[in-house]
């Protein structure tokens, strides 16, 4: 499967990098301006979804009622927040394996794409300095329909001319691994394998492909 792909279909947070701890803060932050906590059990509804979604389940979970002008607020000061944490990311922050295999990826011809909800996706690949080495950027400003929906996933094969079964893609999450297997893609999941149990393979992170070549 690794060796015959054309494309390689990557999601962002964690797989490539871990901004998932910098959209709790913002969240929880935001929650207790609102008078309520929010834990990082409740953080964990959040994995791949989209800014509005999150906003719905954090309003859920306190119980809070807003209306669609008022959501819009919450949710620029959730992201006003969230980008100051991450206009100090380092190319250190990268995780464990994620350039190499990058790297590795290109060398054998593999062309490569983001997919990814974050509508900050560009500018965390140009902080970690990473961006070019994507040939294609699918992020939440191309898209409007959250994993499990495939729409990400099918724009980034059409964005590298391949059909989605000549595609690989690369999710920490159940609904991203959906959204993968949906697109008709191979998946292949980063993380828990009984959680990721869908996906074709699952590894802990990309350091053990990386260390495969």
């Amino acid at each position: 499967m690794l060796n015959t792909m054309k494309g390689a279909i990557f999601d962002l947070d964690g797989v490539i990098v871990d901004t998932a701890k910098y959209h709790y803060l913002a969240w929880r932050s935001l929650a207790r301006r609102l008078g309520f906590e929010f834990t990082e059990a409740d953080n964990e509804r959040l994995k791949g979804v989209s800014r509005m979604e999150s906003l719905r389940i954090l309003l859920e979970v306190g119980g809070a009622i807003a209306t669609e002008e008022e959501r819009e607020e919450m949710a620029a000061d959730k992201n006003r927040e969230y980008v100051e944490y991450i206009s100090k990311l380092e190319p250190s922050e990268i995780l464990p394996g994620a350039r190499d295999y990058l790297l590795q990826l290109r060398g054998r011809g593999v062309k490569i794409a983001l997919g990814s909800a974050s509508k900050n996706a560009g500018f965390i690949l140009s902080r970690l300095g990473i961006a070019e080495l994507f040939d294609a950027v699918i992020d939440g400003t191309k898209v409007s329909k959250a994993k499990p929906d495939p729409e990400v996933f099918l724009a980034a094969s059409a964005a590298l001319g391949l059909p989605p079964s000549e595609c690989v893609v690369f999710e920490d999450a159940e609904a991203g691994v959906q959204a993968g297997k949906a697109a008709g893609c191979r998946v292949v999941g980063i993380g828990d394998p009984n959680i990721l149990a869908a996906a074709d393979l699952v590894v802990s992170g990309l350091h053990e492909l990386a260390a495969k070549k």
